[in-house]
């Protein structure tokens, strides 16, 4: 497992105004997550309202063919190919939050 230096773990510290190393690592990366979690809940807000449905809504109207656009154009799978992403993502990262914490 690598080690951190000194100066790392120092200005770690200093920068989150923690108590020791393993504070500011965990003050870091609750940050880094609850970053994480609400830039993919912004994409997600997007694609809501760009669609007029939730992700699971957009797959029922790709399958039945109820969309305004061809649901096979590269617009509308590359759409779908991000908003799965960041759904996927959503749910992978709430899942480490939720073992952290």
């Amino acid at each position: 497992m690598p080690v951190m230096t000194v100066k790392l773990s120092e200005a770690l510290v200093k920068a989150t105004l923690a108590r020791d190393i393993n504070d500011a690592f965990n003050r870091v990366f609750s940050e880094y997550l609850d970053l994480k979690l609400n830039q993919l809940e912004q994409s997600i807000k997007a694609f809501q309202k760009k669609w007029g449905s939730t992700f699971e809504g957009f797959k029922k109207n790709i399958q039945h063919n109820r969309l305004n656009e061809d649901s096979h154009s590269y617009a509308v799978e590359n759409d779908f190919w991000q908003w799965e992403e960041a759904e996927t993502l959503k749910e992978h990262y709430n899942d480490i939050k939720s073992q952290w914490m």
